[in-house]
C-alpha cells in the first residue's frame, strides 16, 4: 500500500499533458502578436490597398 507522502509525490511528478500545454501557450502568444502587428499596421495597410486599386482603375 502507498503512502500518502509517496502518492502525493508521484502525483507532482505526473508531467502528461506538460507539452501540449506549452504549444498552447505558443499558439496564443503568437495569435496576440499577430492581432497586435494587424492592429499596428491596418491604417498603413488600406492606405496602400486604396492606392493600388486606384492605380487598377477598379
Amino acid at each position: 500500500m502507498l503512502s500518502l507522502y509517496t502518492y502525493l509525490k508521484n502525483w507532482l511528478k505526473n508531467e502528461e499533458g506538460q507539452g501540449m500545454a506549452e504549444y498552447g501557450l505558443i499558439i496564443a502568444l503568437v495569435a496576440v502578436v499577430v492581432i497586435v502587428a494587424l492592429t499596428a499596421l491596418g491604417g498603413g495597410l488600406t492606405g496602400i490597398f486604396d492606392a493600388i486599386t486606384a492605380q487598377l482603375g477598379l
